[in-house]
Protein backbone atom coordinates (compact mmCIF):
# COMPACT_ATOMS: atom_id res chain seq x y z
CA UNK A 1 0.00 0.00 0.00
CA UNK A 2 0.83 3.46 -0.38
CA UNK A 3 1.37 5.12 2.68
CA UNK A 4 1.52 9.09 3.46
CA UNK A 5 1.92 9.92 7.01
CA UNK A 6 2.24 13.46 8.32
CA UNK A 7 4.33 13.43 11.35
CA UNK A 8 6.91 15.63 13.36
CA UNK A 9 10.15 14.54 12.47
CA UNK A 10 11.59 11.30 10.75
CA UNK A 11 15.42 12.60 10.06
CA UNK A 12 15.54 14.40 13.35
CA UNK A 13 15.05 13.36 17.41
CA UNK A 14 15.81 17.14 18.18
CA UNK A 15 12.72 18.13 20.54
CA UNK A 16 10.79 14.90 18.84
CA UNK A 17 10.92 11.98 21.22
CA UNK A 18 8.63 10.11 18.66
CA UNK A 19 11.51 9.55 16.29
CA UNK A 20 12.99 6.33 17.28
CA UNK A 21 8.95 5.26 17.34
CA UNK A 22 8.59 6.37 13.65
CA UNK A 23 11.79 4.75 12.30
CA UNK A 24 11.41 1.33 13.42
CA UNK A 25 7.43 0.90 12.82
CA UNK A 26 7.73 2.25 9.45
CA UNK A 27 10.89 0.67 8.80
CA UNK A 28 9.34 -2.61 9.67
CA UNK A 29 6.24 -1.56 7.48
CA UNK A 30 8.39 -0.92 4.37
CA UNK A 31 9.81 -4.22 5.13
CA UNK A 32 6.14 -5.75 4.19
CA UNK A 33 6.23 -3.92 1.02
CA UNK A 34 4.57 -0.85 1.52
CA UNK A 35 5.69 2.06 0.04
CA UNK A 36 5.74 5.43 2.59
CA UNK A 37 6.30 8.75 2.26
CA UNK A 38 6.95 10.79 5.44
CA UNK A 39 5.96 14.36 5.49
CA UNK A 40 7.93 17.05 7.97
CA UNK A 41 7.69 20.67 8.37
CA UNK A 42 10.76 22.50 8.85
CA UNK A 43 10.66 23.82 12.19
CA UNK A 44 12.16 23.92 15.72
CA UNK A 45 15.77 23.41 14.08
CA UNK A 46 14.98 20.11 13.35
CA UNK A 47 16.17 20.06 10.05
CA UNK A 48 19.71 21.44 11.30
CA UNK A 49 20.15 18.83 14.61
CA UNK A 50 19.82 15.80 12.11
CA UNK A 51 20.65 12.48 13.21
CA UNK A 52 19.69 10.21 10.22
CA UNK A 53 20.10 10.57 6.69
CA UNK A 54 17.19 10.28 4.88
CA UNK A 55 16.38 6.41 4.98
CA UNK A 56 15.99 3.84 1.81
CA UNK A 57 12.33 2.48 3.70
CA UNK A 58 10.67 6.15 3.37
CA UNK A 59 11.16 8.74 1.07
CA UNK A 60 10.92 11.83 3.26
CA UNK A 61 9.62 15.44 2.14
CA UNK A 62 11.03 18.08 4.24
CA UNK A 63 8.41 21.39 3.53
CA UNK A 64 8.90 24.81 4.56
CA UNK A 65 6.72 25.77 7.57
CA UNK A 66 4.15 27.86 5.97
CA UNK A 67 0.76 28.15 4.43
CA UNK A 68 2.08 27.40 1.12
CA UNK A 69 4.13 24.72 2.33
CA UNK A 70 1.34 22.99 3.80
CA UNK A 71 -1.07 23.01 0.84
CA UNK A 72 1.70 21.64 -1.69
CA UNK A 73 2.06 18.55 0.96
CA UNK A 74 -1.54 18.47 1.57
CA UNK A 75 -2.14 17.83 -2.20
CA UNK A 76 -0.18 15.06 -2.83
CA UNK A 77 -2.67 12.97 0.22
CA UNK A 78 -5.23 12.37 -2.54
CA UNK A 79 -2.49 9.58 -4.19
CA UNK A 80 -2.19 7.80 -1.04
CA UNK A 81 -4.30 4.32 -0.09
CA UNK A 82 -3.54 5.14 3.43
CA UNK A 83 -3.42 8.40 5.03
CA UNK A 84 -1.95 9.10 8.54
CA UNK A 85 -1.99 12.16 10.54
CA UNK A 86 0.28 12.21 13.69
CA UNK A 87 -0.07 14.46 16.77
CA UNK A 88 2.57 16.75 17.78
CA UNK A 89 3.91 18.05 14.58
CA UNK A 90 4.22 21.34 16.62
CA UNK A 91 3.12 23.40 13.47
CA UNK A 92 -0.22 23.36 11.60
CA UNK A 93 -1.40 20.18 13.41
CA UNK A 94 -5.37 21.29 13.47
CA UNK A 95 -4.88 22.23 9.60
CA UNK A 96 -3.16 18.93 8.61
CA UNK A 97 -5.99 16.90 10.56
CA UNK A 98 -8.53 18.60 9.03
CA UNK A 99 -6.33 18.58 5.03
CA UNK A 100 -5.55 14.66 5.35
CA UNK A 101 -9.40 14.37 5.62
CA UNK A 102 -10.76 16.95 3.16
CA UNK A 103 -7.55 15.57 0.34
CA UNK A 104 -7.58 12.02 1.26
CA UNK A 105 -9.61 9.72 -1.79
CA UNK A 106 -12.66 8.57 -0.55
CA UNK A 107 -11.39 4.51 -0.86
CA UNK A 108 -8.50 5.83 1.59
CA UNK A 109 -7.72 4.37 4.92
CA UNK A 110 -7.41 7.70 6.79
CA UNK A 111 -5.50 7.25 10.33
CA UNK A 112 -4.78 9.71 13.04
CA UNK A 113 -1.33 8.34 15.29
CA UNK A 114 -1.65 9.54 18.73
CA UNK A 115 1.81 9.35 20.31
CA UNK A 116 0.56 11.06 23.16
CA UNK A 117 -3.06 9.82 23.97
CA UNK A 118 -3.26 10.94 27.53
CA UNK A 119 -2.59 14.21 26.79
CA UNK A 120 -4.98 14.82 23.90
CA UNK A 121 -7.73 12.89 26.08
CA UNK A 122 -7.37 15.43 28.17
CA UNK A 123 -7.41 18.10 25.94
CA UNK A 124 -10.60 16.62 24.40
CA UNK A 125 -12.04 16.20 28.00
CA UNK A 126 -11.95 19.80 28.42
CA UNK A 127 -12.81 21.29 24.62
CA UNK A 128 -15.11 20.19 23.32
CA UNK A 129 -14.22 21.98 19.89
CA UNK A 130 -11.18 20.01 19.82
CA UNK A 131 -9.90 19.22 16.45
CA UNK A 132 -9.29 15.67 17.02
CA UNK A 133 -12.65 15.06 19.19
CA UNK A 134 -14.43 16.78 15.32
CA UNK A 135 -12.40 14.66 13.40
CA UNK A 136 -13.06 11.51 14.98
CA UNK A 137 -16.24 10.34 13.18
CA UNK A 138 -14.44 10.80 9.70
CA UNK A 139 -11.43 9.21 10.32
CA UNK A 140 -11.34 5.41 10.06
CA UNK A 141 -9.16 4.24 12.97
CA UNK A 142 -6.76 5.74 15.76
CA UNK A 143 -3.58 3.90 16.73
CA UNK A 144 -1.88 5.03 19.87
CA UNK A 145 0.99 4.54 20.92
CA UNK A 146 0.33 3.78 24.82
CA UNK A 147 -2.59 3.77 27.24
CA UNK A 148 -3.92 0.36 26.72
CA UNK A 149 -7.71 -0.08 27.69
CA UNK A 150 -8.35 3.05 29.40
CA UNK A 151 -7.08 4.87 26.48
CA UNK A 152 -8.76 2.54 23.99
CA UNK A 153 -12.41 3.17 26.28
CA UNK A 154 -11.67 6.50 26.02
CA UNK A 155 -11.10 7.16 22.75
CA UNK A 156 -14.25 4.87 21.72
CA UNK A 157 -16.48 6.58 23.91
CA UNK A 158 -15.46 10.43 22.37
CA UNK A 159 -16.76 8.58 18.90
CA UNK A 160 -13.50 6.66 17.24
CA UNK A 161 -14.57 4.45 14.87
CA UNK A 162 -11.47 2.13 16.24
CA UNK A 163 -8.68 2.31 18.58
CA UNK A 164 -5.64 -0.08 18.35
CA UNK A 165 -2.75 0.67 20.94
CA UNK A 166 1.20 0.39 18.93
CA UNK A 167 3.25 0.14 21.93
CA UNK A 168 6.73 1.22 21.47
CA UNK A 169 9.73 -1.05 20.97
CA UNK A 170 13.05 -2.47 20.57
CA UNK A 171 14.22 -2.01 16.98
CA UNK A 172 17.95 -4.24 17.31
CA UNK A 173 19.63 -2.34 14.14
CA UNK A 174 19.78 0.57 15.93
CA UNK A 175 19.85 -0.27 19.64
CA UNK A 176 22.12 -2.68 21.02
CA UNK A 177 24.90 -3.28 23.57
CA UNK A 178 27.86 -1.16 22.69
CA UNK A 179 31.34 -0.71 24.44
CA UNK A 180 31.30 1.72 27.49
CA UNK A 181 31.72 4.96 26.85
CA UNK A 182 33.81 7.61 29.44
CA UNK A 183 31.97 10.59 28.80
CA UNK A 184 28.55 9.03 30.39
CA UNK A 185 30.41 7.19 33.17
CA UNK A 186 27.71 7.58 36.28
CA UNK A 187 25.81 5.17 38.86
CA UNK A 188 23.04 6.54 37.89
CA UNK A 189 21.87 8.31 34.19
CA UNK A 190 18.62 9.90 32.75
CA UNK A 191 17.79 10.80 29.47
CA UNK A 192 14.45 13.06 28.65
CA UNK A 193 14.12 16.57 27.40
CA UNK A 194 12.62 19.24 29.91
CA UNK A 195 8.89 19.54 29.64
CA UNK A 196 6.51 20.95 32.37
CA UNK A 197 4.23 17.61 32.63
CA UNK A 198 7.68 15.40 33.89
CA UNK A 199 9.71 18.22 35.55
CA UNK A 200 8.31 17.94 39.33
CA UNK A 201 8.65 14.16 38.65
CA UNK A 202 12.41 14.46 37.59
CA UNK A 203 13.23 16.39 40.62
CA UNK A 204 11.61 13.75 43.00
CA UNK A 205 13.25 10.27 40.95
CA UNK A 206 16.34 12.16 39.88
CA UNK A 207 17.05 15.02 41.53
CA UNK A 208 15.91 14.28 45.10
CA UNK A 209 18.57 10.83 45.33
CA UNK A 210 21.24 12.20 43.83
CA UNK A 211 20.95 15.52 46.54
CA UNK A 212 20.81 12.49 49.18
CA UNK A 213 23.58 10.17 47.33
CA UNK A 214 26.37 12.76 47.50
CA UNK A 215 29.08 9.79 47.43
CA UNK A 216 27.66 8.87 43.70
CA UNK A 217 27.93 10.36 40.53
CA UNK A 218 24.49 11.22 37.99
CA UNK A 219 24.30 12.03 34.42
CA UNK A 220 21.13 14.02 33.14
CA UNK A 221 21.12 14.47 29.03
CA UNK A 222 18.51 16.09 27.02
CA UNK A 223 16.97 19.44 25.69
CA UNK A 224 16.27 22.51 28.27
CA UNK A 225 17.97 21.12 31.63
CA UNK A 226 20.56 23.58 31.30
CA UNK A 227 18.86 26.12 33.24
CA UNK A 228 18.31 24.29 35.99
CA UNK A 229 19.89 24.30 39.44
CA UNK A 230 20.73 20.71 40.58
CA UNK A 231 22.67 19.34 42.70
CA UNK A 232 26.85 19.29 42.05
CA UNK A 233 27.11 15.48 41.76
CA UNK A 234 24.65 15.75 38.46
CA UNK A 235 26.41 16.49 34.93
CA UNK A 236 24.26 17.62 32.32
CA UNK A 237 25.18 16.39 29.03
CA UNK A 238 22.50 18.54 26.52
CA UNK A 239 21.00 16.84 23.84
CA UNK A 240 22.23 13.02 22.95
CA UNK A 241 21.79 12.15 19.50
CA UNK A 242 20.44 8.91 18.68
CA UNK A 243 23.72 7.37 17.90
CA UNK A 244 24.57 7.67 21.36
CA UNK A 245 21.90 6.24 22.73
CA UNK A 246 23.84 2.73 22.47
CA UNK A 247 26.79 4.14 24.89
CA UNK A 248 24.78 6.05 27.30
CA UNK A 249 22.48 3.35 28.31
CA UNK A 250 25.46 0.90 28.37
CA UNK A 251 28.22 2.64 30.52
CA UNK A 252 26.43 4.20 34.03
CA UNK A 253 25.30 1.52 36.81
CA UNK A 254 21.95 2.22 36.15
CA UNK A 255 19.69 4.04 33.62
CA UNK A 256 16.39 5.82 35.27
CA UNK A 257 13.33 6.13 33.19
CA UNK A 258 10.46 8.65 34.11
CA UNK A 259 7.16 9.19 32.56
CA UNK A 260 5.68 12.02 31.94
CA UNK A 261 2.99 12.89 34.27
CA UNK A 262 -0.04 12.25 31.75
CA UNK A 263 1.21 8.93 31.06
CA UNK A 264 2.16 8.09 34.42
CA UNK A 265 -1.19 8.60 34.94
CA UNK A 266 -3.31 6.68 32.61
CA UNK A 267 -0.68 3.74 32.17
CA UNK A 268 -0.10 0.94 29.82
CA UNK A 269 2.41 3.25 28.30
CA UNK A 270 6.34 2.23 28.25
CA UNK A 271 8.37 4.88 26.85
CA UNK A 272 10.72 4.81 23.83
CA UNK A 273 13.92 5.10 26.54
CA UNK A 274 12.43 1.95 27.87
CA UNK A 275 13.07 -0.43 25.28
CA UNK A 276 16.50 1.17 23.81
CA UNK A 277 17.91 0.55 27.39
CA UNK A 278 16.66 -2.86 27.81
CA UNK A 279 18.00 -3.27 24.18
CA UNK A 280 21.56 -2.23 25.22
CA UNK A 281 21.33 -4.81 27.95
CA UNK A 282 20.98 -1.90 30.49
CA UNK A 283 19.79 -2.02 34.32
CA UNK A 284 16.47 0.05 34.12
CA UNK A 285 15.24 1.78 37.37
CA UNK A 286 11.65 2.81 35.86
CA UNK A 287 9.49 5.00 37.98
CA UNK A 288 5.99 2.81 38.97
CA UNK A 289 2.93 2.98 36.17
CA UNK A 290 0.27 0.53 35.67
CA UNK A 291 0.94 -2.30 32.73
CA UNK A 292 4.80 -2.21 33.73
CA UNK A 293 4.57 -6.16 34.12
CA UNK A 294 3.47 -6.40 30.25
CA UNK A 295 6.46 -5.59 28.98
CA UNK A 296 9.16 -6.68 32.03
CA UNK A 297 9.14 -8.39 34.81
CA UNK A 298 9.69 -6.02 38.43
CA UNK A 299 12.67 -7.03 40.18
CA UNK A 300 13.88 -9.56 37.75
CA UNK A 301 14.12 -7.78 34.63
CA UNK A 302 13.88 -3.92 35.61
CA UNK A 303 13.32 -2.06 39.57
CA UNK A 304 10.45 -0.20 40.00
CA UNK A 305 10.30 2.67 41.97
CA UNK A 306 7.44 4.76 43.66
CA UNK A 307 9.47 7.88 44.71
CA UNK A 308 12.95 9.01 44.90
CA UNK A 309 13.25 7.02 48.11
CA UNK A 310 12.87 3.50 46.63
CA UNK A 311 15.05 4.67 44.00
CA UNK A 312 18.02 5.88 46.72
CA UNK A 313 17.55 2.18 47.45
CA UNK A 314 17.81 0.52 44.36
CA UNK A 315 21.15 2.60 43.91
CA UNK A 316 22.49 1.43 47.42
CA UNK A 317 21.75 -2.40 47.13
CA UNK A 318 22.71 -2.19 43.43
CA UNK A 319 25.73 -4.69 42.75
CA UNK A 320 27.53 -4.68 39.39
CA UNK A 321 26.69 -8.47 39.21
CA UNK A 322 22.94 -7.49 40.30
CA UNK A 323 22.73 -4.81 37.39
CA UNK A 324 23.88 -7.47 34.81
CA UNK A 325 21.85 -9.96 35.30
CA UNK A 326 18.70 -7.91 35.37
CA UNK A 327 20.14 -6.04 31.89
CA UNK A 328 20.93 -9.74 30.68
CA UNK A 329 17.26 -10.79 31.82
CA UNK A 330 15.81 -7.29 30.01
CA UNK A 331 17.40 -7.63 26.77
CA UNK A 332 16.57 -11.43 26.54
CA UNK A 333 12.64 -10.24 27.08
CA UNK A 334 12.48 -7.32 24.73
CA UNK A 335 14.08 -9.19 21.90
CA UNK A 336 11.46 -11.96 22.09
CA UNK A 337 8.42 -10.03 22.81
CA UNK A 338 8.53 -6.57 21.89
CA UNK A 339 10.33 -5.36 18.47
CA UNK A 340 9.52 -3.24 15.88
CA UNK A 341 9.26 -6.03 13.33
CA UNK A 342 6.42 -7.08 15.72
CA UNK A 343 4.94 -4.00 15.50
CA UNK A 344 4.56 -3.55 11.97
CA UNK A 345 3.33 -7.25 11.72
CA UNK A 346 0.54 -6.12 14.15
CA UNK A 347 0.10 -2.70 12.14
CA UNK A 348 0.41 -4.37 8.64
CA UNK A 349 -2.22 -6.80 9.72
CA UNK A 350 -4.60 -4.08 10.34
CA UNK A 351 -3.88 -2.14 7.17
CA UNK A 352 -4.66 -5.26 5.48
CA UNK A 353 -7.63 -6.17 6.96
CA UNK A 354 -9.27 -2.87 6.45
CA UNK A 355 -8.53 -2.97 2.86
CA UNK A 356 -10.45 -6.45 2.82
CA UNK A 357 -13.31 -5.70 4.35
CA UNK A 358 -13.17 -2.80 2.11
CA UNK A 359 -13.12 -4.82 -0.66
CA UNK A 360 -15.79 -7.33 0.53
CA UNK A 361 -18.19 -4.09 1.36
Amino acid sequence: MKIAFYGSSLLSSYWNGAATYYRGILRALAARGHDITFYEPDAFGRQQHRDIDPPDYAKVVVYPATSDGLRGVLALAGAADVVVKANGVGVFDRELLEGILAHAREDALTIFWDVDAAATLDEMRADPAHPVRAALPSLNMVLTYGGGDPVVDAYRAFGAARCVPVYNALDPQTHHPVAPDARFACDLAFLGNRLPDREARVEEFFLRPAAVMTERSFLIGGNGWETKAMPANVRHRGHVFTAEHNAFNCTPRAVLNVARDSMAHVGFSPATRVFEAAGAAACLITDAWEGIELFLTPQREVLVARDGQDVVEHLAALTPERAQAIGEAAIARVRREHTYDLRGAQVDALLRAHADRRVAA
